[in-house]
Formats: structure tokens, sequence, C-alpha cells
């Protein structure tokens, strides 16, 4: 649960490159410009279906393993899918769905108290008010180039202690993300297509116990 909380926390703040009002003094003024170009382009999109590559690699860069999955959001509702993995959420209700044991989880959607388990959350004005950002320059990446902003937690208690973000400077939309955690792992997210004009259901964030015969439900939420 913790580790899938955890992807679910570095992916939204790969997508949610959103920039607010009441930054930190000490923020890249150029990183900001850069970021809120993105974020108005974001912010035109309604609903968006995502797909993207989690590579994970050990403190010595040995590849831990990779990973398909997809994300759909629309206003503060969501659905991540990865390997083995789904989390739902309605606005209302978190469903953490782990398909090897056949086991949902069910809480209480509360932005306010878990910053971790909210996209919508996370694109707020918390943002920037709990990062250090900074922009490291352009580089190449295939046939692309990109700008690296590197952005820190201002809480240091928080597994992850860097975020490295690469943007498109042609089209002004996220390329890829990296993050670091203290345990020395490396987590490296590429977006392979994103449609920001997706039809999407509300009834495709809510969890159909239905769909799956002999489910475990774990109600937290009662």
């Amino acid at each position: 649960m913790k580790k899938f909380t955890l992807v679910l926390f570095i992916l939204v703040c790969c997508f949610g490159v959103i920039a607010q009002n009441n930054s930190i003094g000490n923020n890249d003024p150029e990183a900001k410009k850069l970021l809120d170009q993105v974020s108005n382009k974001m912010k035109t999109y309604k609903a968006i279906q995502a797909t993207f590559t989690l590579k994970i690699e050990d403190s010595k860069g040995n590849p831990q393993g990779s990973k398909k999955g997809t994300l759909i959001t629309k206003g503060n509702k969501y659905k991540l899918s990865i390997t083995g993995q789904e989390i739902y959420c309605d606005g209302k209700n978190v469903w953490t769905f782990d398909k090897s044991a056949n086991e949902v989880t069910v809480t209480k959607y509360d932005p306010a108290s878990n910053t971790m388990t909210s996209p919508q959350r996370l694109l707020s004005n918390f943002y920037d008010k709990d990062f250090l950002y900074k922009l490291n320059g352009d580089q190449k990446i295939g046939n692309k180039t990109v700008s690296e902003i590197e952005m820190t937690p201002v809480d240091k208690t928080k597994n992850v202690f860097k975020i490295y973000l690469y943007i498109d400077k042609a089209t002004k939309t996220l390329y890829s993300g990296k993050a670091l955690d203290k345990n020395g792992n490396r987590y490296l997210y590429t977006i392979n297509s994103m449609n920001g004009k997706a039809s999407i259901n509300d009834a495709d964030f809510v969890f159909n116990k239905a769909k799956y015969p002999g489910v475990e439900v774990v109600d937290l939420g009662e």
C-alpha cells in the first residue's frame, strides 16, 4: 500500500506541474515561468487519459523492474492502474485494489488529510509552497530538446527527497520525470501518450466489485 501510494505521489507530481501564486521566495523565476506555461496548457484539459512507463533502479543504476500503467483524471476523480494494482477515487471514496490478493481496501476521500493520495490536492496551491525548484538547463533526449527542472521537498521527512521534471521545449508538455528516495531507489517515468480531451464516464472512477468474484472488501471508512 505504501509503495503504491508513493507511485501515485511521484506520478501526479510529474503530471501536475502546476505552479500557483504565493511561491517560496528562493524559487528560480525561470523555472516558474516554464512551469506556468505547462500549467496553462494543463488547465485547458477537462479530462486526461495518459499512459506511462515506470522503471525502477537501485542506487547503482541497476534495473529493478519495469511496469506500464495508465492514469485518468477528471476534477477530483482519478483512476491509476499499474501492473497488479489499481486505485479508484470518485471524489467521495478511495478504493485500492490488490489483484494478486483479490482484495480491495476502501477509505474515505479526504484531500486535506493526505496530499499523497489526491491528485486534486497535488494540483492545488500547496504545490508551490511545499517544493523548492530550479531550472538546470536543456539537454537532448532522443530527438527532443527538454528542460530539466529540479524539485526539492521543503518537508525533509518525506521519503522522496528529489524530483526531476523534463519538459519538452517545443510543446511545453511533460516528457518524463525522475524521483529519488532515501533508500537509494530511482523511479523513472516516461509519458508515452496523453489525451487532454478524453471522454471519461464517472463510473470509471468507481470500483465495481461485481467484476471481481470473491473479492475481499476491507472497508476502513465505516
